[in-house]
């Protein structure tokens, strides 16, 4: 027997209806790339998301087509997220700080059809424009008064684009399931994995962030995503914030201290997400200066793991700091570090110690820890294994891939190792891949590795994280050399100029020999724990903490 409930499917565009049904005069505050603060509200967004889906179906973008966006948070990359979504279309966002090949390579593969993209990344995509098999149109998001001057085809000014309708249009109706948005992952190793959402996932997961142990938003909250739009739907701010009724404060290309201090000063932000790097920067310009946030309640760190110090420092300023854990694969979001009731009369380092781990799971989220033979692991905070994930909003797939990438019992492996304990707090304890993750961007080290042995004097090459200050992890490279083959560290880094992404570049050389295991492997174990105290070039001043 089935109930007897309405068939009503859970649809992107449904969010910013009852946004602007709702909360339509709740603003959506933007520093624009062009420079001035630029206000608006959610009746506005709904309105000329309608033009975007429009123009959209008039250009014959259909069901399933991919619409790729390359841009900074802002309102207008709000619009065309849901433009798109609301046609069927799929909203395939692109992280600009990726290598220029990569970009290029997931474009096509992709098979985009129509690009959008902020003045920023103009020069760019001239640059990869000659590479980019079906690209029919490029949509610039500004006015014709700030059009750049451009070679690329089909080019046009946004507002100009939209302006050709008249917004009279209405949503498409679909399955859930229908696919709504592409994020690639950076990469560990090869070319980056894309993962599809469908508007089914994004809405479940939207409600799951709802709940109060995980972002727990309402319209009373005024939510500054410093998380950009590109990296997993902003963890999902992008729909929660819309849902509740949320004011929304975008920053924009600036996320220097000042910059974003300025913004959750006069915008009277509660509530703000983001990367340890950017939240690093806030810390010593809020020291510096002796500035306080009274307004600010909540900040999640999340990307990479923060520093205690980092908690204990805006915890001093009043401000509760949690870390939450995640990957574009799960949507983004899988677990929180909220304080269960055990641990809500904490007090000094004990409650930074709490606060330091990657949290609990919240409802739609299942974890489980298992040994390399998939037997599952206790829930004893001792033993660590494997950190597996199954849910609504966790990828079944890849797209475009055929790989098996579940286990029999639909839990998709993390890459991570970690503990789980009995109040269900998880701590992730190592990495299964040996990625370097700076800033909140992974980092290939096989990649680096396999630029560095192309020099002539380098027999082998190892690639590992060392502990940054600013950016959590930066690369450290070790290379064996031929022998009687001589070499510098300055050599080494020119040789790798072009090579590999600029902001992969290692932070340090040197010259050592490196050890294997049995099989051949470079054991990398042995070279972390033997650079351990590394001192990076980069790494000599340490930030300061608050008094």
């Amino acid at each position: 027997m089935l109930g007897l409930m309405q068939e009503w499917p859970l649809l992107c565009q449904r969010i910013i209806d009852h946004a602007a049904i709702c909360h339509p005069d709740r603003e959506v505050v933007t520093r624009s790339v062009e420079g001035p603060i630029h206000r608006t509200n959610y009746g506005q967004i709904r309105r000329r998301a309608l033009k975007v889906a429009q123009r959209l179906d008039r250009d014959s973008i259909v069901l399933g087509d991919r619409v790729a966006t390359l841009a900074w948070n802002t309102w207008r990359h709000l619009e065309i997220w849901y433009g798109i979504m609301g046609i069927g279309a799929v909203c395939h966002t692109i992280n600009p700080r990726l290598f220029p090949e990569q970009i290029a390579w997931i474009i096509n593969h992709a098979r985009d059809r129509v690009i959008f993209a902020d003045i920023t990344f103009v020069p760019l995509l001239e640059k990869l424009a000659p590479q980019l098999e079906v690209i029919e149109r490029f949509v610039i998001l500004t006015d014709r008064s700030n059009m750049p001057v451009t070679s690329l085809r089909g080019a046009i000014a946004y507002e100009d684009w939209i302006d050709s309708v008249d917004g009279d249009f209405a949503w498409k109706l679909f399955d859930e399931n229908t696919a709504a948005g592409l994020c690639y992952t950076s990469g560990t190793t090869g070319n980056p994995k894309g993962v599809l959402y469908s508007h089914r996932s994004n809405v479940l997961h939207s409600l799951m962030t709802a709940q109060a142990d995980v972002l727990g938003l309402s319209c009373n909250d005024t939510v500054l995503p410093v998380v950009p739009l590109f990296h997993a739907n902003s963890w999902g701010l992008a729909f929660h914030a819309p849902m509740v009724g949320s004011k929304i404060v975008f920053p924009g290309a600036k996320l220097d201290g000042a910059s974003v201090y300025e913004l959750l000063w006069d915008e009277k932000v509660t509530f703000t997400a983001g990367v340890p790097t950017v939240w690093l920067m806030l810390q010593q310009y809020m020291e510096s200066n002796s500035l306080r946030l009274p307004a600010l309640r909540d900040l999640t760190i999340g990307g990479a793991a923060p520093p205690p110090a980092m908690i204990e420092a805006f915890e001093r300023m009043g401000i509760c700091a949690r870390q939450g854990w995640g990957m574009t694969e799960m949507g983004p979001v899988g677990s929180i570090g909220s304080l269960k009731p055990p641990f809500a009369d904490l007090t000094g380092a004990e409650k930074i110690a709490q606060l330091s781990s990657q949290g609990f799971s919240p409802f739609l989220v299942e974890m489980k820890i298992t040994d390399e033979s998939g037997e599952k692991l206790p829930h004893d905070g001792k033993a660590y294994g494997r950190l597996k994930v199954r849910g609504p909003s966790v990828a079944k797939a890849y797209y475009g891939l055929n790989d098996e990438i579940l286990d029999k019992e639909g839990y998709f492996d993390t890459g991570d190792v970690a503990t789980i304990d009995e109040h269900a707090y998880m701590r992730i304890t190592d990495r299964s891949k040996d990625v370097i993750k700076s800033g909140g961007e992974w980092i290939s080290s096989i990649e680096v590795e396999n630029a560095a042995i192309a020099h002539p004097s380098v027999q082998e090459a190892a690639a590992i994280a060392v502990s940054h200050p600013k950016w959590g992890e930066r690369p450290l490279l070790i290379v064996q050399l031929n022998p009687n083959m001589e070499t510098t560290r300055a050599d080494i880094l020119s040789f790798l100029e072009g090579k590999i992404a600029k902001w992969w570049m290692p932070d340090d050389v040197v010259m050592d020999s490196i050890p294997h295991t049995a099989t051949g492997k470079i054991r990398k174990s042995e070279l972390r724990e033997r650079y351990r105290n590394h001192l990076l070039p980069s790494a000599s001043v340490r930030p300061a903490t608050v008094k």
